[in-house]
C-alpha cells in the first residue's frame, strides 16, 4: 500500500531534502521500517533500543497520534499520510 510520510525539516538531509517521501506498508511500523529502507538513519533517530518511538517523537496518521490509536501496529489505508513531527519544548 503507498502512503505519504511527511519529513519534518530536522529529518530532510536524509531524504535528500524532500519534505514528503512515497514508501510502501500496511501499519505504521512498517512504513516507518520502509522509510528507513529507503533512506537510511531513519530508524536511529524515530525508534529507542526496544524498537518503540522516542519519546520526544511524535508520529501522526490522518491528524491523530498513533499512540492513541494502535501505536505502530495501527493498520495504514492506501493514500494515507503519516506525519513524523519532534516534540517541541521551550520555555
Amino acid at each position: 500500500m503507498t502512503v505519504t510520510v511527511r519529513v519534518p525539516a530536522q529529518l530532510r538531509t536524509l531524504t535528500g531534502g524532500a519534505g514528503e517521501v512515497v514508501v510502501e506498508g500496511d501499519t505504521v511500523g512498517s512504513v516507518l521500517k520502509a522509510l528507513d529502507t529507503e533512506h537510511p538513519g531513519f530508524a536511529e533517530r524515530v525508534f529507542d533500543d526496544k524498537g518503540e518511538l522516542r519519546r520526544f517523537v511524535n508520529v501522526f496518521l490522518a491528524d491523530e497520534d498513533v499512540r492513541f490509536l494502535g501505536g505502530l501496529a495501527t493498520p495504514v489505508a492506501p493514500g494515507q499520510t503519516v506525519s513524523i513531527v519532534p516534540a517541541v519544548a521551550g520555555g
